[in-house]
């Protein structure tokens, strides 16, 4: 059994405590998972952090918190906290950043997830220690590292494609090699050392997300902000498509008011009313 460090603990513990929250309050979750344009129009751009931190289910959570366990011991250990953590959350906003520009004119889609982190971890073990033998709770399943983080990939890769949730499957990819680059960043040697699991890993992913990127066409995504045009606006059509259409509700409940005055409008009316003259 790998003893986890301190970052790793905490990490958990935060994942168990916000995603819970999430749960049990769907304002809450509301509020701070990734949505595209929330984060483009609005700016709110804490949402690419703490979208990270919030999951569509149990299940969902504990996958990412037994994956992060199953690596976690061995890189804090060898790296440190400082670095351990720097992998952690620029694999997190460089998974979600990736899934952004590749959804950038797709407004409502809206993703959650601590994958791309996750998988941040899981490369940077694979790039570090390649053929290290992974264990969950003291059981081994003696297979290397790497196998298991080709099988992520190959998971992630049918997410994007099937698109049946809204699991950030695309921060998978971004996350696993950005982990990867900044893991070898840290320990240069390592691309010396491994370099044939690592070429081996990264030129798939990267191909993959080159695809996705240029011709998500070709992919046949059964989705539909890749199916549907009326998803495939840009920031200002949207924009300017959502200003149309408070201006003509605005106008509906002012005509209102002026035929049957403002005590004519419902509790609802004058809370539109109020949060559109805003």
């Amino acid at each position: 059994m790998r003893e986890l460090g301190i970052a790793s603990i905490i990490l958990i513990i935060a994942n168990v405590a916000i995603s819970y929250r999430g749960f049990k309050n769907r304002t809450f979750f509301e509020s701070y998972k990734f949505e595209v344009d929330k984060i483009l129009i609005q700016k709110d751009y804490i949402r690419l952090v703490s979208s990270g931190f919030l999951h569509t289910s149990w299940r969902h959570l504990i996958f990412n918190l037994i994956s992060l366990y199953a690596f976690s011991g061995m890189l804090e250990m060898q790296l440190g906290i400082w670095s351990y953590l720097l992998i952690y959350f620029v694999s997190l906003i460089g998974g979600d950043l990736l899934a952004l520009f590749i959804h950038r004119n797709h407004g409502d889609y809206s993703a959650v997830g601590a994958s791309g982190a996750v998988c941040g971890i899981i490369f940077a073990s694979i790039a570090l220690f390649p053929g290290l033998d992974i264990g969950f709770f003291g059981i081994p399943l003696a297979i290397p590292n790497w196998i298991f983080g080709v099988l992520y990939v190959i998971y992630s890769i049918y997410g994007i494609t099937s698109a049946k949730d809204n699991i950030g499957h695309e921060a998978h990819l971004g996350g696993a090699l950005i982990g990867m680059l900044v893991a070898i960043a840290i320990r240069p040697e390592a691309l010396v050392n491994n370099y044939i699991i690592i070429t081996m890993i990264a030129i798939p992913i990267i191909l993959f997300i080159y695809i996705i990127v240029r011709k998500p066409h070709i992919l046949f995504i059964n989705n539909l902000y890749f199916k549907s045009k009326s998803h495939n606006l840009t920031i200002d059509q949207r924009y300017n498509e959502t200003k149309v259409f408070k201006q003509k509700e605005i106008d509906k409940l002012l005509d209102k008011i002026s035929r049957k005055g403002i005590g004519s409008l419902s509790k609802k009316e004058k809370e539109k009313l109020d949060n559109y003259s805003k």
